[in-house]
C-alpha cells in the first residue's frame, strides 16, 4: 500500500550554514526525532543545520524536502530526498516556511531571522533552539522539547510511522 505523505505533518528546520558542532549535533537529533514522529522534514536543502537535520531524518527513515535558493536541484545536500530548485536566492526562505506546519530554528544568523519573521507573517509556530530570542519564538532547551513543541503547536502531536498502525 502506498504511503500518503500529504497527511503527514511538515516540520521545517532552519538555521545556520556554519553552525558550531554543538548546534550541528542538536540539528541531527531534531531531524531524527522529526522522522521518528512520522513527520516530513522541510529545510533550505544546503549546508550546516540543514544538512545535519536532513541527515538525522534520512537515517531514521524519514522523508526530507529541500527548497533551494539556486536553480540547480543537484546543489542539494546528499540527505535531501526531494530537491526543489527555485532560483530565488534568500527569497526562497518564504517558501521554506510556507510549506511547513511549524518551524524549528537551530542557531542561525540573518537568513534564519528572516525565516522566523516569515513564520510570524504566515502564522506558523516557531520553536527556537539556541537561536534568536525574538517575538513569536517559543524557546526550547533540548531537541526533544523542540520537536514535541513544534508538533503540539502545529496541532499535529504525532503521526504514525509509514507501515505502522
Amino acid at each position: 500500500m502506498a504511503m500518503d505523505w500529504r497527511s503527514r505533518p511538515r516540520i521545517g528546520v532552519i538555521g545556520g550554514a556554519r553552525p558550531k558542532p554543538a548546534f550541528e549535533a542538536q540539528a541531527l537529533e531534531v531531524g531524527r526525532l522529526i522522522a521518528e514522529a512520522g513527520a516530513i522534514l522541510v529545510c533550505g536543502g544546503l549546508s550546516g543545520v540543514m544538512t545535519a537535520a536532513a541527515r538525522g531524518a534520512r537515517e531514521a527513515g524519514g522523508l526530507t524536502i529541500g527548497i533551494l535558493p539556486g536553480a540547480a536541484p543537484g546543489d542539494a545536500n546528499p540527505y535531501i530526498d526531494v530537491a526543489i530548485a527555485t532560483g530565488l536566492g534568500y527569497t526562497r526562505n518564504a517558501l521554506v516556511v510556507m510549506n511547513t506546519d511549524a518551524v524549528i530554528a537551530v542557531d542561525g544568523e540573518f537568513g534564519t531571522l528572516s525565516e522566523i519573521a516569515y513564520g510570524n507573517i504566515f502564522s506558523k509556530p516557531v520553536v527556537g533552539l539556541g537561536t534568536w530570542e525574538v517575538k513569536g519564538v517559543t524557546p526550547a532547551k533540548t531537541p526533544e522539547e523542540a520537536v514535541r513543541l513544534a508538533l503540539k503547536l502545529a496541532g499535529r502531536e504525532t503521526a504514525p510511522r509509514p507501515g505502522r498502525k
